[in-house]
């Protein structure tokens, strides 16, 4: 039976009179899990080659359970979560719902931190965002505990008011990556920053024990669509020939290859990175992947 919830806007209540259809023969915590996994599928398999066959076959067998009818609710939360974030992207959508729905005690007594909070947190911690880039050619913002993914969408909102008079694109200067042991949540952390046009990675994992590293070959991973961006995609080009180039024995006079960040963007010329942005090690370096 569905239980009455609170909601915290007309988007919110629509897309809880929408999933309540569903729990008349299924539990909250059951709905709320394919439809995670449903809608990053289809996200992740609109970009990402490489684990699409993997992905599709998640799909099918989840979106197999339901009648055609039932099935043709996902598409309709998909939908309003889509127009929520593009109306408001200042908020945790998804986290916000999740929590309503009491989902958090189902999946390990989990409690979400406010969005009114991570807003604060990053005021704090963000710093002057365009003195970085223009330092580093980009900067890095990762949640090594990322629940739904609030921290970085707080982080992604002061990037976007930090930059908005500056000449700078914040989706070609952020980074956002993330992990969370939860496959559920760690999902829900991957469709807000797919939909809120964010270039970042997400990793389904235990933070501690399988911590992202250089040369990762997990099949965890799930990166948005702005991180295959052409910008995204010639900066990892640039770093790979850069360490390439790196380990060879230089000549006198040899030509240095440019890197995409000291090429002029958006009327603004980046200087090279110092350091390489996150994936974390264990011995704490980082790469772009």
């Amino acid at each position: 039976m569905a239980k009455t919830v609170r909601y915290r806007n007309e988007a919110s209540a629509d897309f809880i009179k929408v999933f309540q259809s569903l729990q008349t023969s299924r539990a909250a915590w059951e709905i709320w899990a394919d439809f995670v996994t449903l809608t990053a599928a289809a996200l992740s398999n609109s970009v990402d080659r490489s684990h699409y066959e993997a992905r599709e076959a998640e799909y099918m067998t989840v979106i197999g359970k339901y009648t055609k009818s039932e099935a043709e609710v996902f598409p309709r939360l998909f939908d309003i979560t889509v127009n929520a974030l593009e109306s408001d992207p200042e908020q945790d959508f998804l986290g916000s719902l999740y929590m309503a729905l009491d989902l958090g005690n189902h999946w390990k007594g989990q409690f979400f931190t406010p969005y009114s909070v991570t807003k604060m947190m990053s005021s704090i911690s963000m710093g002057d965002i365009k003195a970085q880039i223009e330092e580093n050619g980009y900067i890095t913002v990762n949640d090594c505990a990322c629940g739904g993914g609030a921290t970085l969408i707080a982080a992604a909102n002061d990037a976007r008011a930090q930059l908005l008079d500056s000449g700078y694109n914040w989706q070609n200067h952020i980074l956002f990556t993330a992990q969370d042991i939860d496959y559920v949540t760690a999902k829900m952390c991957y469709i807000q920053l797919s939909l809120l046009g964010c270039a970042g990675y997400v990793k389904i994992g235990n933070t501690l024990t399988n911590p992202m590293h250089a040369g990762d070959d997990d099949p965890n991973y799930w990166y948005t669509p702005m991180y295959f961006s052409e910008v995204w995609h010639w900066r990892r080009a640039w770093r790979n020939i850069d360490k390439t180039l790196a380990s060879l024995p230089k000549k006198p006079g040899a030509m240095e290859m440019p890197d995409i960040d000291s090429l002029a963007e958006d009327g603004k010329a980046v200087s090279k990175t110092a350091e390489e942005p996150l994936l974390v090690e264990v011995g704490g370096q980082m790469t772009l992947f």
